[in-house]
């Protein structure tokens, strides 16, 4: 029967199926209370057992059933032995109802690149900012991101804090009958699906940036925009959804933190409903396999009105961020 359907859409599938288990890891790591920190290149830039146990489910699961894939994980781990319970076979059936876009229809799966990133926010994950938190799954062709799946392990947190610290007197901990997690996905040309679509207020300039990686380029060019209000959060993912659910009208960083793993993703999600995501200086992002990680010229998104804030990118931040 899978044979009938396109490699893109089976691969959407099994990621969608791949990133539910990805949440339930995140979740378990947490509850078994080790998390396993150890510092990567700074203080800021950390990795996890989350991190890494999510990595290595994502990758193996992917690679069994589309060995022929190029899979790019954030997380720098040494080859070896999988264990067979972070192995995910099941692929979500939905998906697979849905027409491939016809542009797509006959793409090999060796010409599709997997960008990873097993946990986005993994500061915020230590810090118990769990609503931050988000797995990302990107499918690239051709250099373009044509496919994205975002796991946020504790979407509803916020609605279940009463019950957790009721239930546990420990905030970083879900009841057992609280509903938490879900999965967005998104194909260019089908849509994107899993979330309600709303717009930030008209006529507001709400941005939202990085909120452990400021510099003078990112105030600098945030304070450009006119700014009614700056929501400083962890991890791309979680701002491209606050773009998406009409909690930020912008998402600016004029820095060059962010990588491939972090955008590939969210980019499909926004791109698919309208939005738009590129450098600072309006070039859109390549993610072909031999490309660099870095995206060393920032990242400008925006659901509306992206030409406002891509007119007002001081030259001064456009000169400092080389593409």
């Amino acid at each position: 029967m899978a044979s009938s359907h396109t490699v893109l859409m089976r691969l959407v599938a099994s990621a969608y199926s791949i990133a539910q288990k990805a949440g339930t890891i995140v979740r378990c790591v947490i509850a078994e209370g080790d998390l396993g920190i150890v510092q990567k290149t700074s203080a800021t830039d950390l990795q996890t057992k989350a991190d890494r146990l999510v990595q290595m489910s994502i990758c193996s699961s992917l690679a069994r059933k589309f060995p022929k894939l190029t899979i790019i994980g954030e997380e720098d781990l040494p080859p070896g032995e999988v264990d067979p319970e972070l192995i995910e076979d099941g692929q979500w059936e939905e998906i697979l109802t849905q027409p491939c876009p016809s542009q797509y229809s006959a793409i090999k799966e060796e010409d599709l690149v997997v960008w990873v990133d097993p946990l986005d926010g993994t500061k915020e994950y230590t810090e118990g900012l769990l609503d931050n938190v988000t797995v990302l799954i990107g499918i690239a062709y051709e250099g373009k991101a044509i496919a994205g799946i975002i796991n946020q392990p504790y979407y509803n947190y916020q609605n279940n804090e009463k019950e957790k610290l009721r239930e546990h007197g420990n905030e970083a901990q879900a009841g057992p009958d609280a509903v938490l997690g879900r999965t967005i996905w998104g194909v260019l040309g089908l849509g994107a699906f899993g979330f309600q679509l709303k717009e930030a207020p008209a006529g507001k300039h709400i941005i939202t940036t990085t909120r452990s990686h400021s510099n003078k380029l990112v105030t600098d060019c945030i304070s450009a925009m006119n700014p009614d209000t700056v929501l400083r959060v962890g991890g791309a993912g979680n701002k491209i959804i606050q773009l998406i659910e009409g909690k930020a009208s912008a998402y600016v960083f004029a820095s060059p933190g962010c990588k491939k793993w972090d955008t590939c993703a969210p980019e499909v999600i926004l791109h698919a409903v309208g939005g738009k995501l590129t450098d600072i200086h309006g070039n859109a992002l390549q993610y072909n396999k031999e490309v660099k990680h870095m995206n060393s010229a920032g990242v400008l998104a925006a659901l509306r009105n992206y030409e406002y804030y891509a007119s007002h990118v001081p030259e001064s931040v456009k000169n400092a961020l080389i593409p």
